[in-house]
């Protein structure tokens, strides 16, 4: 016999809104913990907010179609969080005037490096076609990367994962190995963090000063670009399409 509380779950299941408050509710808690812990690498709140909401899922068997139906708004707001990012570039135009050829060679080696290497080593374990092409766009903003993975014929729900693991993989470490390598410029922890691991890695940078947020923001936005043309190449180069 069901329960007057499973029976309002049930009904709260199927509400939009739930998974909505639910990520919020989950992103808050785990900032919370992030700035309790002095914003330290390994409790970035992106990690425990995703394990939060991963766990919930699993314990309350919600598939993840449901479970984005309502969260959805969050993914919209992606593209005019990235819009938003040129106000620092704008606010620092200056300094990136300056840093004009250190930043192009930065990114055009990052994109390379990081597309080839990818489908290199993918190729060498053996993935599939459909694999190959999902992991390619890893290194770059999530919407950017799942419409080429979808174009290609890639899984774009397994990029968009990817892309996460990605990110959250960057954030947490990019940070001590720049202490570790003696690395103080706040441009050139701010381009290696948009290169690496795109939208989380500028928000990281941006907490940092705004100065590494701007350099973030644009090799974010100029390694999808940049991205975006090499994917397509790698993989012809590879036989893959």
């Amino acid at each position: 016999m069901n329960t007057p509380s499973f029976d309002l779950w049930v009904y709260l299941s199927k509400t939009p809104l739930l998974w909505l408050t639910a990520t919020l509710i989950a992103y808050v808690i785990a900032d919370y913990i992030s700035i309790k812990s002095n914003r330290h690498a390994l409790l970035h709140p992106v990690v425990f907010s995703t394990a939060a909401l991963c766990a919930i899922l699993a314990l309350t068997n919600t598939p993840y179609e449901t479970y984005f139906e309502g969260a959805q708004f969050v993914h919209f707001l992606l593209g005019p969080a990235t819009v938003a990012l040129g106000i620092p570039l704008y606010e620092n135009r200056g300094i990136l005037k300056r840093s004009l050829l250190p930043i192009s060679a930065a990114l055009v080696v990052g994109a390379i490096v990081a597309t080839g290497a990818t489908l290199i080593i993918a190729k060498m374990m053996g993935a599939s076609k459909e694999l190959m092409i999902s992991l390619a766009p890893k290194s770059i903003t999530t919407p950017v990367a799942m419409g080429i993975s979808q174009t290609l014929g890639g899984d774009a729900t397994l990029t968009a994962t990817i892309v996460m693991i990605t990110g959250i993989t960057g954030v947490m470490i990019i940070g001590p190995l720049m202490s570790l390598c003696r690395i103080d410029d706040q441009r050139a922890r701010g381009i290696a963090a948009g290169i690496a691991c795109h939208g989380l890695g500028t928000a990281y940078s941006l907490s940092q000063s705004q100065v590494a947020g701007s350099f973030s923001g644009i090799g974010m936005g100029i390694c999808s670009l940049l991205t975006t043309v090499l994917v397509p190449l790698f993989l012809k180069a590879m036989g893959v399409i």
